[in-house]
């Protein structure tokens, strides 16, 4: 703008020394004034050709209001100054004062420039309104031909009437089809339809003022300036007046809502597509694509690429970063440039990178950027980068449609991880089924009678299926081995380990025919237990572990051996001292220690029975079971209960017990597997029989 205004004040003085301003000024060079009034054309017009654009967003009768209440009112203050001019013409002081309306005359030709310069840029952000890339191309191209048209003029460049006609009127004829393009027009409302054609009308009405002005100054004896000029402003004022004409009658007859009918098809068509993929049982990356094709085809980007986060959305590493018209070398320049310099919370438009912090000094190949994050509900899925080579040319309508884009592609990518979720829970309870149901074969149903006691059991999984196993083998020689055991974790995992252990018990409780003698051929619980660790070393995770206790009961001897592996502590009562106690035993959980230093780590304790005696064997789901407050139901809970019912039969121990659990955890789920066996001898053992 300061060139501008001093070629203003060149082309003042310029006229003035052609006006008779006296010697002070000299003659000039007739020269002189065209050469100024083409630097001060040039200089407003590119000034006004780089400022940001004047439409903001959808704001159209606003921006039409904005060059009526401005440039609008230059032309006021040129009728004004005209009328200034015509009176003086009458007073004997003005009347032959050359000078006085020189003046006037340069300061209505400045007005006139700047008021061209800014209704011609307003309407060209009219006409590019959501406009094609080729549509900026054709516009560029109008517009360098319509000024070197006109400048030439200026400068007296004027070519035979059989090349000056034809080419006025082709431009002419552009221009028109240029008009037909205001896809603006369609998005008014009735009521502002109606405003926009009165505010150009009224803006039409200015530039008939202008037209009118140079017509009268045309023939003007007292103004001293150079044909060509008069020629430059006539057809100047002639094309603004045509083309604002233009600008009314597309308003006012709506030529250009087929377009944008079809443009808003296009966009439901993109939606449709969106929600129909998951229908159709289409990918992640296939999502993704299509958001990308439609966001370049919504906005008219010349370039684009997504980023997106492998963890959150759905699509592997290698395929995390999509690509349109845009090489990964520059994706990754501009990548680097951004980094470190990103925009502040709620602002997505880059409309000038060379103004941008970190791209300043750089050249760049394109101007324009949109960003814009998939936002889902928990996660951030990646950022969306819209490219445009102009600058200023996106707008918050823009942002608006693709924020709807973005919103149902991830709408779709969480739908569809939704499906793939149900789909793998459907498979997951199907395998959880049959684990359940090979897990319920693998559990005793019928429990080992006899007359030396009896037993009662119960067993509840956390889960579908549990880590909770206990088994029971009778030996030779009157003896019952009866194993116990936890596996940590849950679920399908630990059921396949509690089976594997299922089946070590029942391998290593055989007889070995090289025993030399007879109660040597099954091995005792603490070598059952290193041959289980060993066994399990091979084929339980690092970290896993199994707590186990094995006994063996021996009704011949009257008594029983047991080793705890890591296991909860038996709870005993003993009927001829009256007395219920747990047995304090040591002994390391399996598969902890995973060598052959484990068997130092286990201990057999011996115990002998009397009649009326009640074992009680348990996992820690029982003890460890939560009521109010997250308090445990606990061990000392549960001797009491075998206190108060030590004397009934072991299936009434059971219920007594598990009946006071359930009232203690009533309202409050359960965290753990929870098994439980009463083993009561028989007050009355059967006699030995020789």
């Amino acid at each position: 703008m300061p060139f501008s205004l001093l070629s203003w004040v060149l082309l003042l003085l310029s006229a003035l020394s052609h006006s008779g301003a006296g010697p002070w000024l000299g003659n000039w060079p007739e020269w002189t004034t065209q050469l100024t009034q083409a630097a001060f054309v040039l200089g407003v017009f590119l000034y006004y050709r780089y400022q940001p654009s004047p439409l903001d967003g959808q704001a159209f009768v606003p921006l039409l209001r904005r060059l009526l209440l401005g440039p609008g009112l230059l032309a006021l203050g040129c009728v004004a100054l005209h009328l200034v001019e015509r009176l003086a013409k009458d007073e004997p002081v003005f009347s032959n004062n050359s000078v006085f309306f020189t003046s006037i005359y340069t300061l209505n030709l400045g007005l006139f420039v700047i008021f061209l310069a800014r209704t011609n840029y307003a309407w060209r952000a009219l006409v590019l309104f959501r406009s094609t890339a080729r549509l900026q191309r054709e516009w560029t191209a109008f517009e360098v031909a319509l000024g070197a048209t006109l400048l030439f003029r200026l400068v007296g460049v004027d070519p035979p009437n059989y090349l000056g006609i034809p080419l006025v009127v082709l431009l002419g004829l552009y221009g028109i089809y240029l008009s037909g393009h205001q896809k603006w027009v369609a998005y008014l409302s009735q009521r502002d339809k109606w405003n926009a054609v009165l505010l150009q009308a009224a803006l039409l009405f200015g530039v008939l003022i202008f037209v009118q002005y140079f017509r009268v100054t045309q023939v003007d004896p007292q103004l001293i300036a150079p044909q060509p000029q008069y020629a430059f402003l006539l057809l100047t004022a002639f094309f603004s007046a045509f083309y604002a004409l233009m600008g009314l009658l597309v308003t006012f007859f709506n030529m250009p809502i087929a377009d944008i009918i079809d443009q808003r098809r296009n966009e439901i068509l993109r939606l449709q597509r969106l929600t129909q993929i998951i229908q159709r049982g289409q990918t992640s990356a296939e999502v993704y694509t299509i958001l990308l094709e439609s966001a370049v085809q919504t906005v008219q980007a010349e370039a684009a690429w997504l980023d997106l986060d492998p963890g959150h959305a759905g699509v592997d590493a290698s395929e995390a970063t999509f690509y349109y018209n845009l090489q990964p070398e520059q994706a990754n320049s501009l990548r680097a440039l951004l980094k470190g310099h990103e925009l502040p919370e709620g602002e997505f438009i880059t409309n000038d990178l060379n103004v941008r912090p970190g791209f300043t000094g750089l050249p760049q190949a394109f101007r324009s950027l949109l960003q814009l994050p998939l936002r889902g509900l928990h996660y951030n899925y990646g950022m969306l980068h819209l490219l445009k080579v102009e600058p200023h040319t996106f707008d918050r309508e823009d942002l608006n449609i693709l924020q709807t884009f973005t919103s149902q592609a991830v709408l779709s990518i969480e739908n569809l991880e939704l499906v793939r979720t149900s789909l793998e829970n459907q498979r997951t309870q199907e395998e959880l089924k049959i684990a359940s149901q090979v897990q319920d074969s693998l559990i005793p149903k019928n429990l080992p009678t006899d007359n030396w006691f009896e037993i009662s059991s119960h067993s509840l999984a956390a889960k579908e299926v549990g880590g909770d196993f206990y088994d029971f083998l009778h030996l030779p020689g009157r003896r019952l081995a009866v194993i116990i055991g936890d596996v940590s974790g849950k679920g399908v995992t630990a059921a396949f380990h509690m089976a594997q252990m299922k089946g070590i018990f029942h391998a290593l409780m055989q007889e070995n025919p090289l025993a030399k003698n007879e109660r040597d051929k099954f091995p005792v619980p603490s070598r059952f237990m290193a041959q289980a660790n060993t066994a399990l070393s091979h084929c339980l995770e690092r970290s896993s572990f199994i707590t186990s206790s094995l006994y063996i009961i021996d009704y011949e001897q009257g008594g029983f051996v047991f080793a705890r592996a890591g296991h909860c502590h038996t709870l005993y009562y003993h009927a001829l001292r009256e007395e219920v106690f747990y047995f304090e035993s040591t002994g390391l959980g399996l598969g902890i220690i995973r060598n052959e230093t484990y068997e130092k780590h286990i201990k057999n304790q011996f115990y002998d029975y009397s009649p009326g005696d009640v074992m009680v064997i348990y996992t820690d789901g029982i003890v460890e079971a939560r009521g109010a407050g997250g308090a445990e139901y606990g061990e000392d809970r549960l001797k009491l209960r075998l206190e108060e019912s030590y004397f009934q039969d072991a299936e009434s121990i059971k219920s007594l017990i598990l009946n006071d659990l359930n009232g203690f955890t009533h309202g409050y789920p359960i965290h753990d597997d929870q098994t439980l066996l009463v083993i009561k001898f028989k007050s009355a053992q059967p006699p030995l029989l020789a």
